[in-house]
């Protein structure tokens, strides 16, 4: 009898070979693989009891919490779908993502109990309400329910290619769609990671990237395939994330570039000793080869970019290193280490094709489309036909980010399609533009956008978060651009602002800049 290819095989091998390994640390909180699968179980039990079947949908608005990375195997074991929500988001989105999918459960943590007291009324499909923690009037108590349950449930058969999570996209320019995540997806996904990430057993993660993002990049299963430890991180701080890299020896971390960032500028009076050895997975954006370098130069760090989507599960590619990188000088490796890379072995294939879906040559300057097939790309968007068939009718998922292919076969993304700004009909990448301000000693954060422009139809426009105390010009900005880029290339206008309005997984709104929107935070 062949195996499902599902995350839960990981989780029946884990608790067969580490029931007294630590698998959990949330905390004062320390769980057994054996004790963090019983609790499983028992919330499996429970939900049962609760009416939840096989296909049905059990939705959560969570912090990383153990509770969260509960749901992810109990959930699942029950044949139900998870949908784990952005907490970050507003009621209205809470009630839209809850009803699109039709939960029948919403659990929830305290911090958000009251935004979902406010329009409860407004989901008439959620049969049932949990308070993961806090609860109240009007709520079931999680932990009593998990206390009272029996660790024994009917398991039904699961198919591979049964939905696993509705994960859905962030909605900054329309309604999020729901992505369906199909247990063979997730399990390739996985296993692609601990071929190309070597998670060792024993190693700890810590969870500084949200786990509602694309299932937390599949770390959620990841690291108990690894027999590694789970360590919780309930709010993003960088005093809390140096302190347990030193107090819980962590190996891992999964963090977008604004994390990077923000780890690589925190005062060394406020993030003290920092532990070397530390494995970092970034994606999300293409990370500034400066701050690459600053990781790994000043804090022994390895700095592992990878690329993907919540569409495909989300790895596409990894830019693996290669035994010629390590003569690069630093300056040089780290302009490599901020290209999206090459192929996981197990994602399937990625092509970067032009306008008749030609594939571009590797020549490092023709610009395309990326686009992928295969084990990783999602079953389509749920109840969203007309999306799903723009988005991948012949069998291919256009991505929508612009990318060339250099001579080795690693991948670069330029921008995204719709981000490319056209100048006196030359093309230039906001992405190639920002990793130059980036170098400026100055500037802690940038982000570019085209703006109409009489003469040359577009120009580039930057946004710059600068350095705390710094009094660099706009005229400054724009002569450092101009000495590292071709001109045509350099901003015409810099505004500095105290920050850049961003999604919750890190990602710069750029249509907010484009609008010259009130939600950008001036100085």
């Amino acid at each position: 009898m062949e195996l499902t290819l599902t995350p839960l095989e990981f989780a029946r091998r884990a608790r067969r070979l580490y029931p007294q390994r630590e698998a959990v640390v949330d905390r004062d909180l320390r769980l057994t693989y054996e004790q963090f699968f019983d609790r499983c179980d028992r919330w499996s039990s429970a939900l049962q009891a609760m009416g939840v079947t096989q296909g049905d949908r059990v939705a959560y608005i969570a912090p990383n919490t153990h509770a969260q990375l509960e749901s992810f195997y109990a959930v699942p074991q029950l044949g139900a779908v998870l949908v784990p929500v952005n907490f970050r988001l507003t009621a209205e989105d809470f009630v839209y993502i809850v009803n699109h999918s039709g939960a029948k459960v919403l659990c929830v943590h305290s911090d958000q109990l009251g935004a979902v007291d406010s329009v409860r009324d407004r989901m008439p499909g959620v049969e049932r309400f949990v308070a993961l923690e806090g609860a109240r009037e009007g709520w079931e108590d999680y932990e009593a329910l998990i206390a009272s349950a029996s660790p024994d449930f009917d398991h039904p058969e699961i198919s591979e290619t049964d939905l696993l999570t509705i994960n859905y996209t962030s909605g900054t320019t329309a309604r999020p769609k729901g992505v369906m995540i199909t247990h063979r997806n997730a399990y390739m996904n996985s296993v692609g990671t601990l071929l190309h990430l070597r998670v060792e057993l024993g190693q700890k993660y810590l969870w500084t990237l949200p786990m509602f993002h694309a299932n937390g990049w599949t770390y959620t299963w990841t690291v108990t395939a690894a027999g590694g430890t789970h360590v919780c991180l309930p709010v993003m701080d960088p005093a809390h994330v140096f302190e347990l890299i030193r107090t819980e020896e962590v190996s891992w971390l999964c963090a977008a570039p604004t994390v990077l960032i923000m780890l690589a500028n925190t005062p060394e009076k406020v993030r003290g000793d920092v532990p070397s050895g530390v494995h970092v997975v970034t994606a999300g954006a293409s990370p500034a080869s400066e701050t690459i370098e600053r990781l790994e130069e000043d804090f022994g760090w390895t700095i592992t970019h990878v690329y993907g989507l919540t569409e495909t599960a989300p790895f596409i590619t990894v830019c693996e290193p290669r035994p010629e990188h390590k003569e690069l000088s630093v300056r040089d490796r780290g302009t490599l280490k901020a290209r999206q890379g090459v192929e996981l072995i197990t994602s399937g294939e990625l092509r970067v094709v032009d306008e008749n879906g030609d594939e571009v040559p590797w020549d490092g300057k023709t610009v395309g489309q990326i686009t992928v097939r295969g084990n990783v790309v999602m079953k389509g968007y749920y109840d969203d036909p007309e999306a799903t068939e723009k988005a991948m009718g012949d069998g291919w998922f256009r991505s929508g980010d612009a990318s060339v292919v250099h001579p080795d076969g690693y991948t670069e993304i330029q921008d995204r399609i719709k981000d490319v700004i056209i100048s006196g009909g030359e093309n230039i990448s906001s992405v190639e533009v920002e990793g130059v301000l980036l170098r400026h000693p100055d500037v802690l954060e940038a982000a570019i956008v085209g703006v109409s422009h009489e003469r040359w139809g577009e120009t580039p426009r930057a946004f710059v978060v600068l350095q705390e105390g710094s009094t660099t010009t706009e005229e400054e900005v724009i002569a450092f651009a101009r000495e590292n880029l071709a001109h045509f290339k350099a901003p015409t206008q810099v505004e500095f602002v105290e920050q850049l309005p961003k999604t919750a997984t890190g990602k710069i709104q750029k249509f907010v800049l484009r609008d010259g929107s009130s939600a950008v935070s001036r100085q």
